[in-house]
């Protein structure tokens, strides 16, 4: 026990010596403040005084009467302002009005005396505000030079910082400089500002200074030293990273960026946050502003069902529909690792029983039958699809049963218990399909707007290009082969692709849900397509070793350049700027339960062409003419099994 009162008596004394140091630290300083300002004070009275008679003060002993008398206003009102008790920050804004306001404080003061005294008062009236502005602008001068002098201090003596050049000079670049050059520990040195508006080339923040536009990139840096470029434009887009990207990576720079605007509004933007550039932000960075309110009103509360939730689509989903508090969110897939997953991404803990995570095949029509009845959900979002596009030009059979029949199952298990809201989730490979998978997922467009003429609720599809990341994607093959050390295999030089990001492409998607009018497409904006070559061989050269491009040629069914709209449709937008509307002819049930799916597959492939392309199926020969008859299995769908 003596034991420790010795040492809390230690810790104590410890402390106090500390208090001590700092309150003499704090005295130290504001007693040089009050010396300046009072200097500074005096300064003006006597340029005051010099300007009013021609002759120098020093003599006339009413003069430091007066200057003595301002000094100890000035201590007076700065104290009751707080301006000499270590509140603010010496040079800072707030300061800076406060120290505004105390001199004008200290003026009126002087002045009130010299009325007092009279018309024989060593200064006129009038000459006292000049004296106090003067006095003033001192005052400022000699902060901005302490916080010159301590800025290029902390530059000059930190030889361990990475020189960067910052590409930018808007608000970013402002933060982002200001963070760089005021943060001890930084790791960067800011050496060059580069702007592609000329009115900015004579700028200089932060006494950085703007050298030229992107042109410039390879001349600065060889001039300065540096080997990191900072993007400093947080709303930038994929076009502009990746046109300032090729000439940075050029000149042998490496990119860095910022984080996305919303940090830039909360003020959260500082050094820390600069980071290394990757692939999602060069295939676009668009911003989505999402209505809310609007959103919030047809998932609060309510029962919301997402097939395929253990796939990439179906998980971001499930995810962000979870934010918004359905009253019950459930999620069917038939991959049980994959349904486990997204249980641990929402909850942080697997629950063994919970009802709202359903194992199911969406091919199985009684089992989906019984879930809608056990569920009744108000909104449902289907994303669950085969979409490997050469595994179903081999297997064509298997998009019919999964992408067709199993879409019709869903459409009428949620017509049959008065769906509110049902968004299926199609692909830009259904404009102008040229391959089963974009065949079958434009027969599921039409499959719902004619579904949606006779349901109670509203019905509608939404259709987008690649998502960054999700399975299958390219970027996840690119990743495999660079892991395997290559080569990197690109189907054609000139093939592009829409990328969007996952949580953009769904947060899109649940804003189309409230904005879709029944049977109608909503066609998402993908920004600009993108060459798949340039991603390959950007990829390659940051590889640790050299990895070679091989290009293997277009694949069956495959597009050279995708499309969002069909031929027939146009781009309208009613009220996202970042969501078309177009409608598709509806298709007939009994044209899809012609299907055959154990047929031949250049059989199967044949109907399915016929049953996406042509709007008046009458004037078509029947598709049991096209596909030889075969015999059916028991549980294949029929007229009677799906008329509800």
């Amino acid at each position: 026990m003596k034991k420790r009162r010795v040492v809390a008596s230690r810790g104590v004394r410890w402390w106090r010596a500390v208090a001590r140091l700092s309150l003499l630290d704090l005295r130290w300083r504001v007693g040089l403040q009050i010396g300046v300002d009072a200097a500074c004070l005096s300064l003006g009275l006597g340029a005051a005084y010099l300007a009013r008679f021609g002759q120098s003060p020093v003599a006339d002993v009413e003069f430091w009467v007066i200057a003595f008398l301002a000094a100890c206003l000035l201590y007076f009102t700065g104290t009751a302002l707080h301006l000499y008790l270590g509140r603010y920050r010496f040079g800072g804004f707030d300061e800076v009005l406060a120290l505004t306001c105390s001199v004008g404080l200290t003026t009126v003061g002087i002045v009130i005396v010299e009325a007092t005294i009279g018309r024989h008062g060593p200064l006129p009236l009038g000459v006292l505000p000049l004296a106090g502005a003067v006095g003033l602008v001192g005052m400022f001068g000699v902060r901005y030079l302490w916080r010159l002098a301590e800025q290029r201090s902390r530059r000059r003596h930190r030889p361990d910082t990475e020189p960067i050049i910052v590409f930018g000079t808007g608000e970013g670049a402002d933060r982002v400089l200001a963070s760089m050059l005021h943060t001890p520990d930084s790791p960067y040195l800011p050496v060059a500002l580069l702007d592609d508006d000329p009115r900015t080339w004579n700028l200089a923040l932060g006494g950085v200074r703007v050298r030229g536009g992107r042109d410039a990139i390879a001349t600065v840096a060889a001039q300065t030293g540096a080997r990191t470029l900072l993007v400093a434009i947080p709303s930038a887009d994929g076009t502009l990273l990746r046109e300032i990207t090729m000439v940075a990576e050029d000149a042998g720079l490496t990119v860095k960026v910022l984080p996305r605007v919303v940090d830039l509004i909360d003020g959260r933007v500082d050094v820390r946050d600069i980071r290394d550039l990757d692939l999602s932000d060069l295939l676009g960075r668009c911003q989505i502003q999402t209505d809310v309110s609007s959103v919030a009103g047809y998932l609060t509360g309510k029962r919301v069902l997402v097939t395929g939730a253990g796939g990439s689509i179906g998980s971001e989903l499930c995810r962000q529909i979870h934010r918004y508090h359905p009253g019950k969110l459930i999620m069917l897939d038939r991959d049980e690792s994959a349904l486990r997953a997204v249980q641990l991404s929402i909850h942080g803990q697997p629950i063994a029983d919970d009802e709202a995570v359903v194992l199911c095949d969406i091919r199985d029509v009684q089992a989906v039958d019984m879930l809608f009845e056990q569920h009744r959900p108000q909104v449902v979002f289907h994303a669950a699809a085969l979409k490997h596009l050469p595994l179903l030009e081999r297997f064509p059979g298997e998009s019919v049963k999964t992408n067709v029949w199993g879409t019709l199952a869903i459409l009428d298990a949620a017509v049959s218990v008065g769906v509110e809201r049902f968004v299926n989730i199609s692909t830009d490979k259904a404009a102008n399909p040229t391959s089963v998978l974009g065949y079958s997922k434009r027969i599921t467009e039409r499959l719902t707007a004619h579904v949606a003429q006779h349901a109670r609720g509203v019905l509608v599809s939404v259709r987008f290009g690649n998502v960054l990341g999700s399975q299958g994607s390219v970027l996840r093959v690119f990743a495999s082969q660079l892991a395997a050390g290559g080569p990197l295999t690109v189907t054609h030089p000139d093939v592009t692709r829409y990328f969007m990001t996952v949580e953009e492409a769904v947060e899109l998607v649940i804003q189309a849900g409230a904005l879709g009018g029944n049977g109608d497409i909503l066609v998402l904006d993908m920004g600009q397509p993108v060459r798949i070559a340039d991603v390959a061989r950007r990829l390659a050269t940051r590889a640790p070793r050299p990895v070679e491009v091989v290009y293997t040629g277009l694949s069956a069914g495959e597009k050279l350049h995708e499309e969002l709209f069909d031929d027939d449709e146009h781009d309208i937008r009613r009220h996202h700027p970042l969501i078309s509307y177009v409608s598709a002819p509806p298709v007939e049930r009994r044209h899809i339960l012609d299907l055959d799916p154990w047929g031949a597959p250049e059989s199967t492939r044949a109907a399915l062409r016929v049953l996406a392309r042509c709007e008046d199926l009458d004037r078509q020969p029947r598709l049991a003419a096209v596909i030889p008859a075969q015999p059916r299995p028991d549980n294949a769908p029929t007229a009677v099994a799906n008329e509800r």
